[in-house]
This record gives structure tokens, sequence and C-alpha cells, in this order.
């Protein structure tokens, strides 16, 4: 049985989905003062790394860059900001279109996408410190 990381066309299809989602959220009056301080150049690599692990691939970014703890504490303690998540989730609905998906996998992804940004990285609104050490990155189920 394909996993979602199969269906969203592996390494290539999240590489895509990443690229056209960075482009949106820089682009973006709200989301973009994400990015204001800068970002690693590698941004776009790590992001489609991310998802590929959370999305039933290669364990990449575990291997290579950080846990769920690395992830989280970048996202945390900047207070509550729902309307700078609600912007980030509709920049990515956009963005699946961008990068050409369709049908289930793109109810999936979207889904993945939204209880990530609306759980996960608002968890610690208070403090990155808050976070707890050792947490494995979520694996986003099949569902189509």
């Amino acid at each position: 049985m394909p996993s979602v990381y199969d269906e969203a066309g592996g390494d290539a299809g999240l590489r895509r989905l990443a690229a056209a989602w960075h482009e949106r959220v820089l682009a973006d009056e709200v989301v973009s003062h994400a990015f204001s301080h800068g970002f690693h150049p590698d941004h776009t690599e790590r992001l489609a790394a991310y998802w590929a692990e959370a999305l039933g691939g290669p364990p990449r970014y575990s291997r290579d860059y950080g846990d769920e703890t690395t992830v989280v504490r970048m996202h945390s303690g900047n207070g509550p900001h729902e309307e700078m998540d609600r912007r980030a989730i509709a920049c990515f609905d956009q963005a699946l279109t961008d990068a050409g998906f369709t049908g289930p996998v793109r109810r999936t992804l979207y889904d993945y996408f939204a209880w990530a940004t609306t759980t996960t990285m608002a968890r610690y609104p208070g403090s990155a410190d808050d976070v707890p050490e050792g947490l494995p990155i979520p694996r986003w189920p099949r569902t189509s």
C-alpha cells in the first residue's frame, strides 16, 4: 500500500510543493514576517525532507537535520498567531494548486499541513524552552 509520500510523488513532488509554498509565504504580507529574520539557504530542501519523513518517506530529516524538538522550537516562543497560521494554510492550499496536486492526495496533504500548523507547531507559544527534548517526528497516516 503506497504511503502519502509515494502518492505525493516522493522527494520530487514534495520539493516541488515546498518550493511553491515557500514562494507563496514570502509574498504574503503576514506570513512573510516569520522569515523576516532570514532563513536557511536550504530551507526548501529541509522542509521537503521533513514533510517526506512525516508522510511515510525516508527518515532523512531526522538523520541530517534534527528531530521534532528541533522543528517545534523553531516555531515556538512567538506568542499565539492564529491569523498567521490561517494565512500559512491558505498559502499551502494555493501551493498545492501551483505544484499540480489534485484528488485525494491533495486533501490528505492539506489536512496534514493544517493539523501540523495548528497543533504541533503552535503548542508552545510562550517559549521555545518549553519544548521537550527528543520529540519524534509525527507520522501522518495514509487516508486515501
